[in-house]
């Protein structure tokens, strides 16, 4: 059903990564001689003692910190030359990082770089090699970092100490027209340069590497000359792999524009480039289907075509495998088919524009999906993850995940994809709060009971969220969906965590609002049981969110909502489980002692549905197990309530379902305790021998962490208390040795 496990390396590397603190020490390092490269008098090193990490190792668990932010001048220092070695290195968008901990690098032998998206400067960067990787690495990406010095000026010299240098990728920074003459010149074994997206304006400083140049990346790149464009690459005769790819068409008065406008001119130089076997001219519309059909005639060794923002990709001889002029082997990125998307969203990850619109198209082609695609979904997370704070990517994105995931085809994707699809889910919502569409979408994705119950995931963080949502958008579909996911998170996360969200009054509001709603229109559906029940999980066991229920004028509002809803079980089952939980907390209590209530509660103790009686018999059990309750209570006394209550418990009969679920044993203990009354500990032993009868598993082993199996044993052989009660603490005991439980510990 799904791919096969992660490797344990893979499993191992994680925890370590996601546990780096527990596992780890700072020690001080007193002779700084011994440890050259570390960055002050201190280093992290692991609990365990000698720990050597070979190169592989080294490097995977230095790219899993990379990739989960977790790399700091700290955190560094466990990969001194000492203790790791490296050859691949990969950075990415390590901000934290500083030329102090870059230090840690001058102790390996690096062959290929990858310093992605970094704060340091690249002079600082390869200021903190070593003289080995100095003479000898051969590749260098730092897309999307910096020349820039303290004085703002672009410092490229520092590269051409790197003359074994093969690729070169300095896309998306400051590198000029002056650093393209320097490396020309200084890196005479430069073979594969990526200028995209920097401020070259004159690429004939190129023709220098002529006779070397095999792979030249140039994507959207404007140049002052356009005219001198072809010429220059014309000469270049060694180019296995171009990239002559725009966004979109320049506006006619632009000043710098692309070289696009010559591309009809390069396609129509046949006899050029005889090696070349990866072309990209994507962004350029006035491209001739007749001219590109001549070009790729002779040149049938290609692989590779991008066309993206083409008309080009719609042509037959790319869509249809049945013309003659169609290739196989021929690969092509576009918006026509299925395939081109896919191509696409894999080979342009850093290049929004492409990714936009590629998902975009993508989305209209995901409701034909009819089995589950997780490459899909894979390609279209890792354009989500690289422009976290792009709107038109994230909106066509969750709106792909949407279809991707709902109904049953969540089902047969793996936990694991799942839990990404749901954090970078969460990202999206915190970054765009107020686009309505935006958060529909999460929402759509959230809202299934595959990801709630089986996904591992921040549930806390989900639910504030997601209750932010609540509080801002007043579409009945996204209310509907938001107080169901809710209603799920909140029996799901901590008792802390369900006081957190529960204290925020804007949210007990919202929430309360909509039940008045419902009950002035008299609407029993979907939205209210949701609302109803994400009330109830968030007050249980939490007095602060039953304080704040309270205080927001929620006690009224429910005794309104049971004479609205009278004999809707649903209904009065969790109204009646909220004011149990108030009823667990001794100084609330007085809050329940209103007349109007105290009626309502004593017809719906004799109920038909058990559920109802159920709970209603739990507020009168805690009610009555407080001695400083003033029964002040004309319609009924103190006395009548426990007669009932004991006469209603007895003639129970075991439901077949688990009515209720409980995080603890905890609100049980002062009722087991209270001999005040036998009808107090009739109903509190009913209550634990239900649930443990039903998922014992479960309530068995809480029941003894908790104590609460002593407190039955004594229960059990005290001779004084009620016969009932005895009998009934008889079978929870039987049930905790049905389950190996060790009788010395009953």
């Amino acid at each position: 059903m799904y791919d096969s496990p992660r490797s344990l390396q893979e499993a191992c590397v994680d925890f370590i990564c996601e546990n780096i603190e527990a596992l780890c020490e700072v020690t001080p390092v007193f002779q700084q001689s011994e440890y050259p490269c570390l960055v002050s008098g201190s280093r992290l090193t692991f609990k365990e003692g000698e720990v050597y990490f070979h190169t592989e190792l080294s490097e995977k668990l230095l790219t899993a910190l990379s990739e989960k932010g977790r790399l700091s001048d700290l955190t560094m220092t466990l990969f001194d030359s000492s203790t790791s070695r490296l050859r691949h290195v990969q950075l990415r968008n390590a901000r934290m990082l500083t030329a102090r901990g870059l230090r840690v690098l001058k102790g390996h032998k690096i062959l290929h770089l990858e310093a992605t998206g970094m704060k340091v400067t690249v002079n600082d960067l390869i200021g903190c090699l070593g003289e080995w990787t100095m003479q000898n690495l051969r590749s260098l990406n730092v897309a999307r970092s910096t020349f820039m010095d303290g004085s703002r000026y672009c410092v490229v010299v520092a590269l051409s100490k790197l003359r074994s240098l093969h690729s070169l990728n300095v896309s998306c920074t400051e590198f000029n027209r002056h650093g393209l003459e320097i490396i020309a010149e200084d890196l005479p074994q430069l073979e594969s340069l990526d200028i995209s997206c920097t401020r070259v304006d004159d690429i004939s400083p190129l023709r220098k590497c002529r006779d070397r140049l095999k792979s030249l990346t140039m994507y959207n790149l404007k140049v002052s000359a356009v005219e001198n464009v072809v010429p220059v690459l014309i000469e270049l005769h060694q180019l296995r792999v171009l990239d002559i790819s725009d966004e979109k068409e320049a506006h006619p008065f632009d000043m710098l524009q692309p070289s696009r406008t010559h591309i009809a001119e390069f396609l129509k130089v046949e006899v050029s480039m005889r090696h070349l076997t990866i072309l990209d001219i994507s962004g350029k519309d006035e491209i001739s289907i007749s001219t590109l059909r001549s070009f790729l005639e002779c040149h049938r060794q290609l692989t590779f075509l991008g066309l993206i923002h083409s008309e080009a990709c719609y042509d037959e001889i790319f869509v249809n495998p049945h013309h003659p002029d169609f290739n196989p082997n021929l690969v092509v990125t576009g918006i026509a088919t299925e395939s081109q998307l896919l191509e696409a969203l894999q080979r342009y990850t850093h290049r929004p524009i492409y990714i936009q619109k590629c998902l975009y198209n993508l989305f209209r082609l995901t409701p034909n999906f009819g089995d589950a695609r997780v490459d899909v979904i894979q390609l279209v997370l890792t354009g989500m993850q690289a422009h976290p704070g792009l709107f038109g990517v994230q909106m066509a994105a969750t709106a792909c995940l949407y279809n991707l995931t709902k109904g049953e085809l969540a089902q047969k994707i793996h936990p694991k994809i799942l839990k990404q699809i749901v954090e970078l889910t969460l990202t999206v919502m915190e970054n765009f709060p107020n686009h309505y569409q935006l958060q529909k979408n999460t929402l759509l994705t959230l809202c299934s009971d595959r990801i709630l119950q089986d996904v591992a995931f921040d549930k806390y963080r989900c639910a504030r969220l997601v209750m932010d949502c609540l509080c801002a958008f007043d579409d009945p579909s996204m209310i509907r969906m938001s107080v169901a996911i809710c209603s799920i998170l909140a029996a799901k996360i901590s008792t802390s965590e369900t006081s957190l969200l529960g204290s925020q009054q804007q949210y007990m509001r919202k929430l309360l609002s909509i039940v008045r709603s419902k009950m002035q229109t008299g609407s029993v559906d979907i939205t209210i049981k949701f609302t109803l029940s994400a009330l109830w999980n968030l007050t249980d066991e939490s007095p602060t969110t039953c304080s704040v229920f309270l205080e927001e004028g929620g006690m009224h509002l429910f005794l309104e909502v049971l004479m609205t809803f009278q004999d809707e079980c649903t209904i009065e089952t969790k109204v009646l489980g909220l004011i149990n939980n108030i009823a667990e907390v001794s100084k609330l209590r007085p809050h329940l002692m209103v007349p109007e209530f105290m009626t309502r509660l004593r017809i719906l103790l004799h109920s038909c549905h058990i559920d109802v009686s159920y709970f209603a018999a739990g507020i009168i059990a805690h009610i009555a197990s407080d001695g400083a309750v003033s029964w002040v209570v004309d319609v009924v006394t103190r006395q009548q309530l426990l007669q009932e209550l004991g006469e209603v418990v007895v003639n129970w009969e075991t439901p077949e379902g688990e009515m209720v679920a409980y995080r603890s044993f905890r609100p049980f203990f002062p009722l087991l305790t209270f001999h005040g009354a036998f009808q107090v500990q009739l109903w509190a032993v009913w209550a634990i021998q239900h649930v443990c009868t039903k998922n014992a598993k479960r309530y068995c082993p809480m029941l003894m962490e908790g104590g609460g199996s002593l407190i039955l044993h004594h229960l059990h052989d005290n001779t004084e208390v009620n016969p009932n009660v005895r009998a009934i603490c008889q079978s929870i005991l039987d049930v905790l040795a049905a389950q190996q439980y060790s009788p010395e510990f009953l």
